[in-house]
């Protein structure tokens, strides 16, 4: 492959095989247009479009912290309903300097110059600690298994604990409603997943103005309170917050386990780095998300100031109660909206999950032609909405939420923090000592918000905690699998060039055609062809060895897309790669693999898969237990012709039983 300009090129050690995926078109259908390569490529918005939807999408989730965070910060200090100046000048001290040394400091200005060819997010992380190391590591790959799966276990919190909250504004509104609180709920949440296999184009285009919206309302509400009681302002001094600390050292990690409620979601401002561009993330935060935010919680605490009796819901008592049914409607919006952005954040991760080996191979479906990031998985869909039910029937209230939130996102956050640290290093950017000590400051921070949401497992910090353990346990599982199954299947290959010189003497009939055997190693002979060898006992005109690459970036370049090697007369090797978030597409691809040198009558060909299916004996061990794990998650596993979009009635597969 000729250099290019991005830093950190793949290469042939730096790429996991994988044998599956999906794409959309038949081959035949797709050749009729050789010239349109990229089907469909996705329109060019300019940077104030970028922005706004920026706002709808990466800040949906942040936005909605106001509702509850604050609320939840108090309840600790309450006494005799009503907390001293000194303590809420104290609280909004903390929300402010973590909102700008977490999101401001560490996201906004560093971690968003931090891409991998312009992706973010844990896993995108990961990959470019690996490429600058230049080698495997297991405990790189632990923590990327922990950031994904203490994601998920976020995502599964994220919908109930927001759409809740905004729910049970209505009752200032409807005092008689409170029974219905749950059931509403339950009916939003299950309209929201339902509609998600329809895709969410029809509707993505007013998340941003609603959300837009949102934050222009909270910061009126805000600057309304605050004119009133223009004291609160002292809080942008951090002594106040350390003063609090200092005087309440007992209750003190119970106060930052809440606080911390008003940063989740600032990992949505690097994971969907890729989405929107770095500078429109950029102005978002600094001309309207974090203004609004300080300004509406410095208005909370000015309205508990002036009426203590506002601490039970200080969010919604600061709306007049001729514009309380605006609010608390806006408020859904939004929190619909936040669910919404966290659950196309798991089917983004999902997908890089899968492409990077972590989780097996789960039908992708496009949901919109010209967004190429808009995809709906249908397994995950299904599990979130499983586990979203289980947490709303089961807590019944945001406040019983709020203990179980938190924990999977300061994880995520020590996580990224963790791998960001060693790619500096590794990389070369800072000397070791700099970085550590540039770092040290906000992973100590971060590692003493953990501790504080650590307090919190017995009430509920458990359930993000057992997801994530599943999961991880699950991605741990397949990874090993697939490994030990690639190391098998090399002890008994048959190498390729050996091979193909005994053919030139071999005495097998010739049909006429092309075949295609899909193969994870392009050096050996896939067991497919031995197989059709031994029970067809012909060979095609032309055999070509098919692998599927996926890189160790986001994108493959159009002209690294495929690469094809000629073995004699009969024999070839094609090679297509993809990025980690693309959803590879052999159809399609099979345009630029003519382009590289391969010839073939579409008509006449077909594609050979080889699927094994492992079998486990012996003692129940730890090991035997993974292993049966593994067995179990293939069954699982999406049709591979299905996967790829290979085309359907051109695909033959041949069958083994591997034990493991």
């Amino acid at each position: 492959m000729s250099d290019r300009e991005q830093p950190l090129p793949p290469r042939r050690e730096d790429v996991q095989l994988n044998l599956f995926d999906e794409g959309e078109l038949d081959i035949a259908d797709y050749l009729r247009d050789e010239a349109d390569e990229t089907v469909a490529l996705p329109r060019k918005q300019g940077f104030v479009a970028l922005t706004v939807g920026a706002v709808g999408v990466v800040y949906g989730d942040i936005g909605t912290s106001p509702i509850y965070a604050f609320r939840e910060a108090l309840h600790p200090i309450l006494h005799d309903a009503q907390a001293t100046r000194p303590e809420v000048l104290g609280l909004l001290s903390l929300l402010i300097w973590t909102l700008i040394l977490i999101v401001t400091v560490k996201y906004v200005a560093f971690l968003l110059r931090v891409d991998n060819r312009g992706e973010g997010g844990v896993l995108a992380l990961y990959t470019m600690v690996r490429l600058a190391i230049g080698r495997r590591s297991v405990p790189i790959l632990f923590l990327a298994i922990i950031g994904a799966a203490l994601f998920f276990g976020d995502a599964a919190i994220t919908p109930a604990i927001s759409v809740l909250s905004a729910v049970e504004g209505a009752k200032l509104v409807l005092p008689g409603v409170e029974d219905w609180v749950v059931p509403v709920t339950v009916g939003i949440l299950l309209a929201l997943f339902i509609v998600q296999r329809k895709g969410t184009k029809t509707i993505a285009g007013a998340f941003g103005p609603i959300t837009a919206l949102w934050f222009l309302t909270l910061a009126g509400l805000g600057i309304w309170h605050t004119v009133a009681q223009p004291e609160v302002l002292l809080a942008f001094d951090p002594t106040w917050g350390v003063r609090f600390l200092l005087e309440h050292q007992l209750i003190a990690f119970t106060v930052l386990g809440a606080i911390f409620l008003a940063v989740t979601g600032a990992e949505a401002l690097y994971a969907d780095l890729g989405h929107f561009g770095r500078k429109p993330i950029i102005a978002a935060w600094i001309l309207l998300i974090f203004p609004a935010l300080v300004l509406n919680y410095l208005g909370q605490g000015a309205l508990v100031l002036a009426h203590p009796e506002a601490m039970s819901n200080p969010f919604f008592s600061m709306a007049p109660a001729p514009l309380l049914p605006f609010l608390v409607i806006l408020a859904t919006a939004a929190t619909v909206i936040a669910a919404q952005a966290v659950i196309s954040g798991a089917f983004s991760m999902g997908r890089a999950a899968i492409q990077l080996g972590l989780l097996p191979r789960l039908t992708i479906r496009h949901t919109a032609a010209d967004q190429s990031g808009q995809i709906y998985i249908a397994a995950i869909n299904w599990l979130l909405l499983v586990g979203v039910l289980w947490l709303v029937l089961g807590f019944g209230s945001s406040a019983a939420l709020a203990s179980a939130y938190g924990i999977a996102v300061t994880g995520t956050m020590l996580v990224t923090t963790a791998l960001a640290c060693l790619y500096v290093i590794h990389a070369r950017i800072l000397p070791m000592p700099l970085a550590i000590l540039l770092v040290s400051p906000i992973f100590a921070l971060e590692g003493v918000f953990l501790a504080s949401n650590m307090t919190k497992v017995l009430d509920g910090g458990y359930v993000p905690l057992m997801v994530a353990f599943g999961l991880g346990l699950a991605m741990w599982a397949w990874w090993r699998g697939t490994q030990l199954l690639l190391v098998k299947a090399h002890k008994q290959h048959v190498p390729l060039a050996s091979f193909v010189r005994s053919m030139e003497r071999s005495s097998a009939p010739v049909v006429p055609g092309t075949a295609f055997f899909l193969s994870p190693d392009p050096d050996i002979v896939p067991s497919a062809l031995l197989h059709n060898l031994k029970h067809n006992r012909v060979l095609h005109t032309q055999n070509i060895i098919l692998t599927i690459e996926t890189l160790r970036t986001p994108m493959a370049e159009p002209e690294e897309r495929a690469e094809y090697q000629a073995y004699g007369e009969r024999f070839g090797r094609l090679t297509l790669r993809f990025g980690f978030m693309e959803t590879p597409n052999v159809s399609r691809a099979m345009a630029q693999a003519r382009k590289a040198g391969v010839k073939f009558d579409v008509m006449r060909s077909s594609f050979f898969l080889g699927r094994r299916r492992p079998v486990v004996s012996g003692p129940l061990t730890a090991r035997r237990m993974l292993d049966r794990l593994y067995a179990i998650l293939t069954r699982f596993a999406a049709d591979p012709s299905d996967f790829y979009h290979l085309p359907r009635d051109r695909v033959v597969e041949l069958g083994e039983r591997v034990a493991v």
